[in-house]
């Protein structure tokens, strides 16, 4: 296949999907995977999601995590997306991209594995 049949395989399924008039680039933006990942980071350390006990006052709880996600990613990636951008996203990932979410945690695991492995060397 060479680029123009690309490119039109591109437009064709493009306007079958989004019937929604076209964005801008930078509205259109993607969210990287590495901004995914500190996401999924934070929340699920901080049981964003509330699995590991009652909260009382759960939605200022949450807010207060998703806050500490913004700030972590306008420092640390210099991405500035508001909590309720995040929040969509967080569900995005766990409703209908159960795959990209599998990833993910997959990736946390490692690097965890890894800590873990570096800190026992220091010990003997």
């Amino acid at each position: 296949m060479n680029i123009v049949e690309t490119q039109q395989v591109h437009n064709s399924s493009n306007e079958e999907e989004s019937p929604e008039p076209e964005m801008s680039q930078s509205r259109r933006r993607r969210f990287k995977a590495s901004n995914m990942v500190e996401m999924v980071d934070i929340l699920k350390r901080a049981d964003y999601d509330g699995k590991y006990g009652p909260y009382l006052n759960s939605n200022v709880r949450k807010a207060k995590i998703m806050t500490k996600v913004v700030k972590s990613l306008q420092r640390n990636f210099g991405v500035r997306q508001s909590k309720e951008q995040l929040r969509k996203r967080w569900s995005d990932l766990k409703l209908r991209e159960q795959d990209q979410y599998r990833r993910i945690k997959k990736v946390l695991l490692k690097s965890d594995v890894h800590v873990v492995e570096e800190q026992s060397t220091h010990y003997n």
